[in-house]
């Protein structure tokens, strides 16, 4: 049904990361896969209705949660809105659907005393290089605020010493400079002179490796982050992310402008970083209710 023709644009034209295209096109072949059941009767893309897609979505309801089905149902308004474009079908029928409603979540963090007290103390990272690397992984994502695949995508001469900054290559392409502290450049500088006298066979160019030199990959972060953030927290959430929500709600709370993080988090628009001040509110209910006398 002209999968393959959108994952090309996909690829091609808009340019999307690995990890997007591989979104898009998981969520295309549910739907496909759920149009080839018994009592479905579609052959052709310009037979799918609005009906097929509400269905799809009572279906996926019963097993996933609403912001999952918003995101498979942009994706069909996208896919549709393509097949319009090259002229296969003349209507959207994803246009008329409305996404479930999500229950607002505030951004899962962590206590930055207990992150800087845990990276600031001996014995928790070993002094060789898995966790010379471990170390910097956590350095990075807390310190930057950069976004999982931003950090397996950093490149070495991504990395700026000198001026202490790093350059990150964001979503759509758009790359920013990021500013790094004293510690973390430091930690970088050790890191690249360590890795260097491992003499790994293929000698990459990408910061983080594995243990045996090669690419480092999404589920290493993950599990590097969820081994350590396990020390200091008991919250189910571990991943990479919250590192990234934790250095934002630091800043917010320490007078940061909302326009400079935003710059730095990479966000497109104002509205993705204003989630942060509701942890800021939620923090400063918090010291009312502990301090004031008729609280």
């Amino acid at each position: 049904m002209f999968l393959e023709r959108f994952i090309r644009y996909l690829q091609h034209e808009k340019r999307y990361s690995p990890h997007t295209v591989s979104a898009y096109q998981s969520d295309l072949e549910q739907f496909f896969h759920y149009l080839n059941y018994p009592e479905q009767t579609v052959s052709h893309t310009s037979e799918i209705t609005y009906q097929h897609i509400r269905g799809w979505m009572v279906h996926l309801m019963e097993d996933v949660t609403a912001r999952s089905v918003n995101r498979k149902i942009a994706t069909l308004r996208k896919y549709f809105k393509f097949l319009m474009r090259e002229g296969v079908i003349t209507s959207n029928p994803a246009s008329k659907v409305q996404s479930p409603k999500i229950k607002k979540q505030l951004p899962v963090v962590v206590e930055d005393e207990k992150l800087n007290a845990m990276l600031n103390s001996t014995g928790v990272f070993t002094d060789d290089f898995p966790g010379t690397r471990d170390k910097l992984v956590i350095e990075i994502l807390f310190g930057t605020g950069i976004r999982l695949a931003e950090l397996v995508g950093l490149k070495e001469d991504d990395v700026n010493l000198f001026d202490g900054t790093i350059k990150v290559l964001g979503k759509r392409n758009k790359e920013r400079i990021i500013p790094i502290n004293h510690e973390l450049r430091e930690l970088l500088k050790h890191y690249i002179a360590l890795k260097k006298s491992e003499n790994f066979d293929n000698n990459l160019l990408t910061l983080i490796v594995t243990n045996k030199g090669t690419e480092a990959y999404p589920k290493l972060i993950y599990l590097i982050v969820q081994k350590y953030l396990s020390n200091i927290s008991t919250q189910d959430k571990k991943s990479p992310h919250v590192l990234r929500h934790t250095f934002a709600t630091s800043l917010l709370n320490r007078g940061a402008d909302l326009n400079a993080i935003k710059e730095l988090l990479g966000h497109a628009n104002l509205s993705a970083t204003q989630v942060y001040t509701h942890n800021s509110v939620e923090r400063l209910k918090s010291i009312y209710k502990q301090a004031h006398p008729k609280a």
